[in-house]
Order: structure tokens, then sequence, then C-alpha cells
């Protein structure tokens, strides 16, 4: 899942960077706002954490920009002002949440998780199909009330095929999820993850669209 950071306090943006890293985000991090438009314009984020006092382009503006264009995508704000005028106007300007600062990076992972659980359609933390389950807290996975051993990528693709069963993910839209900006894309990478997934969740549960990508079909 590749999320974008927005934030131009140097010490707190490498902060999250890393912490989210360490959830298993592939995460690209811009310090002003017309960075934040770019990276929009040529990239697919699951979610946006944004800071609302940045420099060239305030924060506000790169978000009702995001909506003006029909941009959905899940936005969290992070900002030191903490008025509740100043929380009314960010959520009615876009925002689907609002942090202020200081805060803890647990409290952002889990409103992370909450936004694209809302996103995904879902009420249970846990996504379940048939007989497996991911936990997105836990980074777990289970097969028949099982664990089973899978690697931050591979639990990166099944996840971004579980949250959007029934459409074909193609292979350059999984790519994205799981490379940043500093990450050498590997050539087969897909390819072999979606093989190892098979063998350790059942050949039957991602089918390949020839051509096209990658499908879970609902159950």
């Amino acid at each position: 899942m590749r999320i974008l950071i927005v934030e131009d306090d140097h010490l707190l943006g490498e902060g999250i960077q890393t912490g989210l890293k360490q959830e298993g985000y592939a995460v690209d991090w811009v310090e002003d706002g017309e960075a934040a438009d770019t990276a929009l314009m040529t990239n697919n984020y699951e979610l946006m954490v944004l800071d609302l006092g940045l420099p060239k382009k305030p924060g506000l503006e790169v978000l009702k920009d995001l909506r003006a264009k029909g941009n959905d995508m899940p936005v969290i704000i992070l900002t030191a002002m903490d008025t509740v005028e100043d929380r009314v106007t960010g959520l009615d300007s876009g925002a689907d949440d609002y942090l202020t600062k200081p805060f803890d990076l647990g409290e952002l992972g889990a409103r992370i998780r909450a936004l694209l659980r809302r996103r995904g359609g879902r009420s249970n933390p846990v996504i379940e199909h048939n007989n497996i389950k991911l936990d997105p807290a836990s980074h777990s996975v289970s097969k028949d009330d099982e664990p089973v051993d899978i690697s931050p990528r591979e639990y990166t693709i099944l996840q971004l095929l579980l949250e959007n069963r029934g459409k074909v993910m193609s292979r350059s839209r999984l790519e994205e999820g799981l490379y940043a900006w500093n990450n050498e894309v590997e050539s087969n990478t897909v390819e072999v993850h979606i093989h190892h997934l098979r063998k350790k969740l059942g050949s039957e549960l991602i089918r390949t669209i020839r051509g096209v990508g990658y499908i879970i079909d609902k159950p």
C-alpha cells in the first residue's frame, strides 16, 4: 500500500516515513505543496498524510485542488493548529481525519488503517475471504485459522487484491503499491510473489487475466 507524506518539518517527516515503512507501507515524502501536486499527478496513492503549513503552496490548497479533480483518496491532516475552527475548516475542505501535533505514531497507524478499511467498505478490521483472513493491524495472514508465513511484499499484494475483490489489478498498479521512489523495481517481482501466494494459500485464490492483470473474485 503506497502512502504520500507531505510535511516540511524534516525530522518529523523522516520519523513518519520510517515508522510507516516499518508497518509495511511504501512511502513517498515531499516537503512542499507544489511537490505534493506533482507527486499526486504522477503516482497512485492509497492515502495522503498532509501538513497544512507548507512552503510554496498551503496544504489546504493542495487538498482543495485534489478534491476539485474528483480524487477521493483518504487524507489525514497533520497540523499544530488545534482550534475547533481549524479542524472544521480542514474537514470541510475535504479531509477525512485530523491529527494535531505532537501525536503518537501508533495512533497515526490506527487512523490510516481505519480510513483504508472505510474506503474499502468494511466494518470488520479483519479482511475475510472464504477460509483466508488478513489482519492489517498485526500484518498477519491465516488459512483455516492457521497462521501463514508470508513476506511483506506478498502481504501487500494480497491486501491490495483483497481490498479490490472483483476488480482486475494490473501488474503496474500492484508495483505502485510495492515500491516508493527510492526502491528499485525488479522486472518479475509481481509474478514471483503471486506464485508464492498461490502455493501458500491455494492456486485458485488469484486468477490471472491474461494481458490485463490479476483478480481475486468476490465470494
